[in-house]
């Protein structure tokens, strides 16, 4: 199929708008009465040497904190009076439904998840740590909170 030298530029404008090729199907048979296969559209783009344009990649959001793999889902500041903070993985550790980090209101930090049985572990970074009286509290509370906003 011949295109003719308008033809042939409007496909290159569309290109360069970085229109896809689907959609450059759609307007060479609604604007010029063309019928032609994604694969013809293909052959076209590439007879008159022109090159699509990639999509916009998404942002991404870099991890500060955690180890590389693990990027968290900060939870929503404590309420007035916790001083719990508590994060929730967006990719759940190895064995696990679902994982995060604690911050005690003493500073001390630990690891936490909910296994496939779902019981709760709790991994301090100091061995032998407990936390302050009525942090367990407010970490439950929170983590039950995170955790209904997740489907959990």
């Amino acid at each position: 199929m011949q295109l003719t030298d308008e033809q042939k530029a409007k496909v290159a404008a569309w290109i360069a708008d970085g229109v896809k090729l689907s959609d450059i199907q759609t307007r060479l048979a609604s604007e010029c009465d063309l019928r032609m296969t994604y694969m013809d559209v293909r052959l076209l783009v590439d007879d008159l040497k022109l090159m699509p344009k990639d999509p916009p990649a998404p942002p991404v959001m870099l991890p500060t904190e955690t180890p590389a793999a693990l990027s968290p889902l900060a939870a929503e500041p404590a309420p007035a009076g916790e001083s719990v903070l508590l994060t929730v993985d967006t990719i759940a550790r190895p064995g696990t439904m679902v994982s995060g980090n604690v911050t005690f209101s003493d500073g001390k930090k630990a690891a936490w998840y909910l296994d496939q049985t779902g019981r709760l572990g709790v991994v301090p970074e100091e061995q032998g740590y407990r936390p302050p009286a009525g942090d367990v509290e407010k970490f439950q509370a929170q983590l039950d909170r995170e955790l209904a906003k997740l489907g959990f």
